[in-house]
């Protein structure tokens, strides 16, 4: 698997050939100096996590495969194969997606608990950016030495929960349940987690390849066609849920229901989930025929796009092309100032699927995927 750069909306760019002009397009391109990437005393850490990524590489293209999660009980992510191709990207402009593996369905509990709940025994705090508290200061940031610490305990991880995210009980927390009420960047902090101990590059997928892996192949509304009536064999939405004793309709177990035609279940509905990108109402018109890989990366914390409906959700937002946008009311709740960069209080109804692509980036470019959310002040105002 080779090295790639980092497809944008109209330019192909990579960290030695950054020419794009922002007052002619939205789209953010790369910083040239590691010192103006986001967090970037966490820049060396990216760099040895794509060391051990590149060396232990495998040719695994076009395979279904299965990786232990050593932290999570050597429990197997199960992960399919997603061809390359082209499709019309929100019923509007034709794209070019590189081949990836996306995990069959929505993470589970079964993999988020052992991330979420890093230190049951609170030997090792998290500061409030989710480094390892070494000087009992929990609003200062602590590098932990990458000689003596392993790379995965060196990952920013969540601080402790400080609200009940699954409502007095109301949401079952169980195994094969979907992770939910996790912010952007927790979703992205998984993946590098998961990327950490597995040797494999994981992310969130852009908007672009969430569409096509839901579509996976189809122009219709819905990956099984258009009629309607035909969603409950496909998806657990408004109609089909349960209530709960909060007035909420509850989530379910994964893989319950039928798989979209390249076998991923709970594309529509179950939880939302999260992409790696920025939300702009017109960013998929904006677009140029043809584009390789568009990613219009998010420079503020909101909004954020979330794709494929909940459980709470009517039929319409379970679309393939569907889009939602994330705002500071999902942490409407949260009585801390600034609020949590962790934990959404209003967002049970939000999760995350990974994908590993083929072709592995540079280091930078894994770096500014896994941090685009980072614990910054200037994007802490945005959840004054």
């Amino acid at each position: 698997m080779k090295s790639s750069s980092v497809l944008f909306a109209g330019f192909t760019l990579s960290l030695s050939s950054l020419i794009a002009d922002e007052a002619k397009s939205s789209v953010t391109i790369l910083p040239q100096k590691p010192d103006e990437f986001p967090v970037p005393e966490q820049l060396e850490l990216s760099k040895k996590i794509h060391a051990l990524i590149v060396k232990t590489a495998k040719d695994e293209a076009g395979k279904r495969y299965e990786v232990k999660v050593s932290k999570a009980d050597n429990l197997p992510l199960k992960l399919l194969p997603i061809p390359g191709g082209e499709f019309l990207f929100g019923g509007k402009k034709k794209v070019k997606i590189a081949p990836f593996w996306m995990s069959e369905t929505e993470i589970t509990w079964a993999h988020y608990d052992p991330f979420w709940q890093n230190d049951p025994e609170f030997k090792n705090p998290r500061n409030k950016d989710g480094t390892i508290d070494l000087d009992n200061e929990r609003y200062t940031t602590d590098q932990a030495d990458l000689t003596k610490v392993p790379l995965v305990d060196a990952v920013s991880q969540p601080t402790t929960q400080y609200h009940d995210m699954f409502v007095q009980n109301s949401f079952k927390h169980g195994p094969k349940f979907p992770a939910m009420d996790m912010t952007n960047l927790a979703a992205s902090k998984f993946c590098q987690w998961l990327s950490a101990q597995t040797g494999h590059f994981y992310r969130l997928p852009t908007e672009a390849e969430w569409e096509y892996a839901c579509r996976a192949g189809t122009t219709t509304a819905y990956s099984f066609g258009d009629d309607t009536s035909k969603l409950g064999e496909y998806a657990w939405f408004a109609d089909n849920s349960e209530f709960t004793d909060s007035g909420l309709f509850t989530y379910n177990e994964v893989a319950q229901k039928k798989p979209n035609p390249w076998g991923l279940y709970d594309m529509h509905g179950n939880v939302g989930e999260w992409t790696i990108e920025a939300f702009e109402e017109d960013s998929i018109s904006s677009l140029k025929d043809g584009v390789a890989g568009p990613w219009r990366i998010p420079t503020k914390r909101y909004p954020r796009v979330i794709r494929g409906g909940s459980a709470n959700d009517d039929a319409e937002v379970l679309q393939s092309s569907a889009r939602k946008a994330s705002s500071p009311e999902l942490k409407s709740q949260d009585p801390q100032i600034p609020k949590s960069v962790w934990y959404h209080t209003d967002g049970q109804h939000i999760g995350l699927r990974v994908i590993r692509p083929v072709d592995i980036p540079s280091a930078e470019e894994m770096h500014l995927f896994w941090n685009t959310d980072a614990r910054t002040d200037e994007l802490n105002k945005e959840d004054l």
